[in-house]
């Protein structure tokens, strides 16, 4: 299997990277972690909103493994701006939105005048997909929906929100405005934004879609958060190296001494592995026709890059010593990221339990 990008995909990440590099460094991140209209335009500018969307939208028709070099750039720069949600959220309407809701939505995304999100998530339903309490209820033309989604990232600067609710005892899709909700906004563990959403007969217009199209997307998004996990073990991996150059201990680089040569190794060893595994994710994502086997490889993926994200960033720290936890270093930052991205969509455990029911 050949696990290298094509041109346009490295030229694409080339691109992305120099841009993080010159405008979103580790100290400029600090100032926008709120959200950079100037950002978000210049992702627009660059075709990343667009490159998954099907070009009767304005899009590129690009799948997952086209979006894994941008996931891992972004996963290097510790990126918080909300694009994997708008990612998911337009992703359900591509797939389960009337043909007028596609002409409204789609081209805004792709140009980056639109920010989405998906809210599913409730209270006690861990990561159990047809865990929905929310309902939704007709009223002449519309819907109403009632209930509470938790933690749902990107939703305080989201214009639009797919929301899930039951109706007639099944979950199904529902399209939201931001202004028919109560948000309790936050920032995460690793400083992204997400809200809890409270609908009280918030007016919302159906998607026809339900728990399939709500799996479908999930997997998707496990597939590009291994791709992104896979990027923050990089620069984890390479900024512990430069320390272990720089640093000296009695005179000479610590980089010197055996016992932290063989450790340096194995997280670059645990990072290739997770490569390997994002690669096969995003590659199911894209090929597979078989529901099941597409599961069963996210899973996988997602099982070795729990570890991999565990090991890697918990080494990094370690290896610089106390101050690797400062607030001031990236590393710490990127530990956090990794954490989280070891958890989103479901843990080591959860993951295990369904490779192994399948």
């Amino acid at each position: 299997m050949n696990f290298d990008y094509n041109e346009e995909q490295q030229l694409l990440a080339d691109s992305l990277r120099r841009y993080l590099q010159a405008q979103y460094s580790f100290e400029q991140r600090k100032k926008l972690l709120d959200g950079s209209p100037e950002v978000w335009a210049k992702f627009g500018e660059m075709g990343l909103l667009a490159l998954p969307l099907s070009p009767d939208y304005g899009g590129f028709g690009g799948g997952a493994v086209d979006l894994m070099a941008i996931m891992e750039t972004f996963g290097e720069a510790l990126v918080v701006e909300p694009y994997l949600a708008t990612l998911i959220a337009s992703r359900l309407v591509a797939r389960a939105g009337t043909a007028a809701q596609k002409s409204a939505l789609l081209p805004a995304v792709a140009e980056g005048r639109l920010k989405m999100a998906f809210a599913h998530t409730e209270s006690g339903a861990r990561y159990d997909l047809a865990a929905v309490k929310c309902a939704a209820t007709k009223s002449g033309d519309h819907w109403l929906i009632d209930g509470e989604k938790k933690a749902a990232q990107g939703a305080p600067v989201a214009d639009k929100l797919v929301v899930s609710a039951a109706a007639a005892g099944k979950p199904r899709l529902f399209l939201v405005d931001r202004s028919a909700v109560k948000l309790s906004p936050r920032r995460s563990l690793d400083s992204f934004l997400e809200a809890d959403v409270v609908l009280a007969r918030a007016r919302a217009e159906a998607l026809d879609g339900g728990l399939a199209e709500i799996e479908e997307a999930t997997d998707f998004a496990s597939a590009l958060i291994c791709a992104e996990a896979v990027g923050a073990m990089k620069f984890s991996c390479d900024t512990t190296l430069e320390y272990l150059k720089t640093r000296k201990q009695f005179g000479v680089p610590i980089g010197t001494f055996q016992a932290l040569q063989h450790r340096i190794v194995d997280m670059v060893i645990a990072h290739e592995q997770a490569k390997s595994m994002s690669c096969l994710a995003c590659s199911k994502i894209d090929f597979s026709e078989n529901a099941k086997d597409r599961a069963r490889a996210i899973s996988a993926a997602k099982i070795k890059i729990a570890d991999a994200a565990r090991h890697v960033s918990h080494e990094a720290v370690q290896l610089h010593g106390g101050m690797g936890m400062s607030e001031e270093m990236k590393v710490s930052h990127a530990f956090r990221r990794l954490a989280v991205l070891a958890r989103q969509f479901g843990d080591a455990d959860h993951h295990l339990a369904r490779f192994a029911s399948l």
